[in-house]
């Protein structure tokens, strides 16, 4: 098989080992906040017209939003360890317009509706811009754009095909070293309305003190370990003793095993691993260019995603995707020094002029990955209870969406938005293991044969595509 550009030209094993050598196992975005005071446990009885379970962006848009529809409800917010510590925290900062994990996706599998998706995922980030505006938060917030860039040469037609002289521009590999300069970039697509820029803890943050100015009532360290459907209510139990009995309760608990059982093989929990460098000095920048900021992410299946921090560090992150037998979500599983190695090596791969730069920063995030690569919805108990999952690693934008599917319908609203297909069906659950281990390590397999074949799928994938399990990126 043919070798890819991050095995032809990798650089020397003791430049990486060094660029690693002061990292800290730690999320630089979370390290990047003001310390406060943690949220108080539940150990009482309450009464909420809605609970929310998990306290990441689902979460939280979602208890904000249903404070906006109804400023007297009473909201209470469920939230296991601290706000915004898990995948809120840990991604990129891609703010994606994106309702179907890219175009291609839902091609595949929303053909009939995707125009619809397309128009409400870019209302919905336009929302979310408007939000960050209206309310002056201070996330870093900057709709600047995104490459997608052609490492291979057979990954530049599809590039150039994908061009319509709007809000998609193609750059052949002249034009798009004078964007971003990268011996490894032969083309690249800009979309220059469809992605914005965050800071993710300083998004959870934002969020978090605008459910609190709303009257939502947050408790932290606060896991909820059982969920019981009486006459007159919904019922939470806490570990520490707490119970909130809830007219109706909105399940956001992304990646964690669901509180209603029928749908915990829908999502598996892949680790996702992420570097971050220290900012780089002027001249640095300038050896890159890069002036327009935007997110850059190659088009391997095994791609890399990456973007300058507002004081100019690069997250790199991305390529690494694995799942534990058991879906297994272990704090140990966030240190895997063959990824970071790896990562360290592909960015000194596609910057070689930063050789010398140090990453200050390693960590890793559980991604809820469903079989269609995009989020489902839910109900159950008679409409009482409603759950939103599996955004496999696009979620920033999209929890908002959800939040307002769940919303729907638990108020039992007949919206666009209830309509849909996409929220109407259900993605194939994975198998029970023994089989889901080693069936997701054939498809690592396949896929990383298809990134040495000039992106052609074997028959294995192929037959995945038609039963409609996704595995495209």
């Amino acid at each position: 098989m043919a070798s890819t550009v991050f095995e032809r030209d990798r650089p020397d094993l003791r430049v990486v080992e060094a660029s690693l050598a002061d990292t800290r196992l730690s999320v630089f975005w979370l390290d990047d906040l003001p310390a406060r005071a943690p949220h108080p446990a539940l150990t009482t009885r309450e009464r909420a017209d809605l609970a929310v379970v998990g306290g990441g962006y689902a979460g939280l848009w979602t208890a904000l939003l249903a404070k906006e529809r109804d400023p007297g409800a009473r909201v209470i917010l469920l939230e296991a360890k601290r706000i915004g510590w898990a995948a809120s925290g840990r991604n990129g900062g891609f703010v994606e317009a994106t309702l179907t994990h890219g175009a291609k996706n839902g091609e595949q599998r929303f053909v009939d509706e995707l125009e619809t998706l397309d128009r409400l995922g870019m209302q919905n980030l336009d929302d979310i811009e408007a939000t960050v505006r209206d309310r002056d938060w201070s996330c870093d917030f900057e709709r600047v754009g995104s490459f997608a860039v052609a490492t291979e040469q057979y990954q530049v037609r599809e590039l150039a095909e994908a061009h319509d002289g709007r809000t998609e521009h193609f750059y052949d590999d002249a034009a798009m070293q004078r964007e971003i300069a990268s011996p490894t970039y032969q083309g690249g697509l800009l979309s220059t309305r469809d992605t914005a820029l965050a800071h993710p803890g300083k998004l959870g943050r934002d969020l978090l003190r605008a459910c609190l100015e709303a009257g939502v009532e947050v408790f932290e360290h606060a896991p909820v370990t059982a969920l019981r459907a009486e006459t007159d209510a919904v019922e939470l139990s806490t570990k520490a003793g707490g119970v909130v009995r809830a007219d109706r309760v909105a399940l956001a608990t992304n990646a964690f095993p669901s509180l209603l059982k029928r749908y915990r093989l829908h999502t598996v929990p892949v680790y996702d691993y992420v570097l971050m460098t220290e900012p780089l000095s002027t001249d640095q920048l300038a050896s890159i260019g890069w002036s327009g900021r935007q997110g850059v992410a190659d088009s391997a299946n095994q791609f890399h995603y990456y973007r300058l921090s507002a004081d100019n560090r690069i997250l790199w992150g991305g390529y690494d995707a694995i799942y534990h037998y058991g879906g297994r979500i272990r704090a140990e599983y966030d240190d895997r020094r063959e990824s970071f190695e790896t990562l360290a090596s592909h960015f000194l791969t596609t910057f070689p002029q930063l050789e010398g730069i140090r990453f200050t920063h390693r960590w890793a995030g559980v991604i809820d990955t469903s079989s269609r690569f995009c989020a489902f919805h839910a109900t159950a108990h008679g409409g009482r209870v409603a759950y939103s999952a599996g955004f496999t690693g696009l979620g920033v934008a999209a929890t908002r969406f959800a939040a307002n599917v769940m919303l729907d319908q638990l108020a039992g609203l007949e919206s666009e938005r209830t309509a849909l297909a996409m929220v109407n069906q259900l993605p194939l659950p994975f198998p029970p293991e023994p089989a889901t281990y080693p069936a997701v390590q054939s498809v690592r397999r396949a896929l990383d044969r298809a990134d040495h074949r000039e992106g052609r799928r074997n028959l294995f994938l192929r037959t995945l595509d038609a039963v409609g399990l996704g595995f495209d990126s």
